[in-house]
């Protein structure tokens, strides 16, 4: 039996399933093997399953708060059926996920008392940011919000013309300078232009460096500041972006720019081509910062709101 947001549709269920094949092969079979016919939770199975999830990108520290939550219910429930312990299991590892709001409001809706809803996307070059920026604007769009991107990657020509190009794509305004220009003063300019012209949501793209940690802190705190001029809340959302296939390497990301600003939501992206996605339960879980996106697929519908117990259930083949 699933845990299904009334928000969540049969297409966005089928998209899931589809972008997370690889990790259900790999991970989930390997879980399904070591369950099946199973009637106790023994000390050999312990060591099986911890093993399994080390080596899948789960993390140790999520995988031991795992194993240990199993053997605590094993203590209680001596013998279980497989079905019973595929259920144990879906129910730990869906609370190791930090909790989200998403599952009873529509996709891509924001706060009518939050506007503009200002989102500051952080994360290094080459995980999806800019394309994941992209889709953003096109669902919130699609939802019916009026939005304004601001290109504040100012270090690199590419990411602003990355982002021309998606603004004209998805048809929203792309507030720009040009390349090595002040990124504060960029997303000064984007909030203004944004009050103007009464848009609903407003996401800043930000240089994804991080050879510098103090530098980047600087930077980053800078444009917090100067936005908070505009919109004393903003930002709402400081969103992290990380590449799901890089497994392990996205651990030590989300360290770096956990410590450089203050990370309050997270997008995993290129999920459909790795059979890591269980990088997604060991970050949300280790840095207590809920998953708000995933990436499906290259298509822009391929970006969802992530709703944890629906990521568990396509796991489990639910």
């Amino acid at each position: 039996m699933g845990f299904f947001s009334k928000f969540f549709s049969k297409e966005k269920k089928e998209t899931l399933d589809k972008g997370l094949e690889k990790t259900k092969e790999g991970l989930f079979s390997k879980i399904s093997r070591a369950v099946a016919g199973k009637r106790t939770i023994d000390s050999d199975f312990l060591d099986n399953l911890e093993e399994i999830f080390i080596t899948s990108d789960i993390g140790v520290e999520t995988t031991l708060a795992i194993i240990d939550r199993i053997k605590a219910r094993a203590a209680r429930d001596k013998y279980v059926s497989t079905d019973e312990l595929n259920e144990m299991l879906r129910e730990e590892i869906a609370d190791m996920l930090a909790a989200n709001e998403h599952d009873d409001t529509p996709d891509f809706t924001v706060p009518e008392s939050k506007k503009p809803y200002v989102i500051m996307v952080v994360g290094v070059n080459g995980v999806g940011k800019t394309t994941t920026i992209g889709k953003m604007a096109y669902q919130f769009k699609k939802a019916g919000n009026s939005v304004v991107l601001g290109a504040a990657d100012t270090f690199r020509a590419a990411a602003i013309e990355q982002l021309m190009i998606w603004g004209e794509r998805v048809g929203v305004p792309v507030v720009k300078q040009q390349m090595g220009s002040d990124p504060a003063s960029v997303a000064y300019d984007t909030l203004n232009s944004a009050k103007a012209s009464n848009a609903d949501v407003v996401i800043i793209d930000t240089a994804g460096r991080l050879h510098n940690k103090v530098g980047l802190m600087n930077e980053l705190t800078k444009i917090k500041n100067v936005m908070k001029r505009i919109v004393p809340d903003a930002p709402h959302e400081v969103l992290l972006v990380l590449d799901g296939s890089t497994g392990q390497n996205a651990f030590e990301q989300a360290k770096q720019f956990v410590a450089a600003t203050e990370v309050n939501e997270l997008a995993v992206t290129k999920l459909d081509g790795t059979a890591k996605g269980g990088v997604v339960i060991g970050i949300s879980h280790q840095f207590k910062i809920p998953v708000k996106y995933i990436g499906l697929g290259e298509g822009m519908e391929d970006l969802q709101i992530f709703h944890k117990r629906e990521f568990v259930d396509s796991l489990f083949g639910k």
